[in-house]
């Protein structure tokens, strides 16, 4: 009897040893967070590797539904409501399955986020949207599976899924253009200071909105400003240039030209040199 204690705890000792030992996990946890517009959307998923194995198509079967990772479900965190594929999804958490084929996957963002490997009862109504994703080839072996994102512009994204051989993208779209519309609208009725003005009419410009009201909100701007900058002093010829008022564009370019020779600003000096050929400048 006294033996078989002794036995029992040194088992126990050389047990509670190993559970302190720290090894990597095999599919390590990332999170990804990204501002998109003005929306941020932040996502968290575990990133398996080959390993030497074949993925899509046998380790990953095709034509059933996947995890799109390892460990618990991926998940993808928007602080806004979003569109996919023209679906409305409502800002929140969501998880990601997927159903990866030769050709195209079809993606599903799932309103329960908590578990791990696939649902054992899928629940249709649980479906936030869906979507079918076209793949591409790439010309390299990707080791590590890779989530990010990619193509950033005003008002989307794309949500990109690597691994093995094959890229497929999700098209994430965001509000950004109502939240600042109504952001300018609710400044102007105020109080708006230069910097308000200046950034409404920059807003304008690189959207393809109203040029004339841009180029009133910019004169406005520079007029409050009692040493304008030359990255402002750009913009303000770009505005002008747009608007058709080349002559003025012209003789702020150059302003701005000499204020980035002075600061030592190589990029603007090429930028500002470029547009006064394209305009014609002498």
């Amino acid at each position: 009897m006294k033996k078989l204690l002794v036995m029992t705890l040194v088992a126990l000792a050389s047990f509670t040893m190993e559970a302190q030992i720290n090894t990597p996990a095999p599919s390590p946890f990332s999170k990804v967070e990204q501002k998109v517009g003005l929306t941020d959307v932040t996502l968290e998923y575990s990133r398996p590797s080959m390993h030497g194995r074949t993925i899509f198509g046998d380790l990953v079967p095709y034509d059933k539904l996947w995890r799109t990772g390892a460990n618990q479900y991926t998940k993808v965190t928007f602080s806004d409501d979003v569109v996919i594929d023209g679906q409305d999804v409502k800002a929140g958490t969501y998880s990601i399955f997927t159903k990866p084929g030769k050709t195209s996957w079809e993606l599903f963002l799932y309103t329960d986020i908590e578990g791990g490997g696939t649902p054992q009862e899928w629940d249709e109504s649980k479906i936030a949207a869906k979507t079918m994703l076209e793949v591409t080839s790439l010309p390299m072996k990707i080791e590590t599976f890779t989530m990010g994102f990619d193509d950033l512009a005003a008002d989307s994204a794309n949500l990109g899924i690597m691994w093995e051989n094959v890229y497929v993208a999700l098209k994430i779209e965001v509000p950004t253009d109502e939240m600042v519309s109504k952001s300018i609208e609710t400044t102007m009725v105020g109080s708006p200071k230069a910097e308000d003005y200046y950034a409404a009419a920059v807003y304008y410009l690189e959207s393809d909105k109203d040029i004339s009201k841009a180029q009133e909100w910019m004169n406005k701007a520079m007029e409050m400003t009692d040493e304008p900058a030359f990255w402002q002093l750009r913009q303000q010829s770009l505005i002008q240039a747009k608007a058709g008022d080349t002559k003025n564009a012209i003789k702020t370019a150059k302003m701005s030209l000499d204020k980035a020779k002075e600061a030592g600003n190589d990029d603007y000096v090429k930028m500002n040199t470029d547009s006064l050929k394209e305009w014609g400048a002498k």
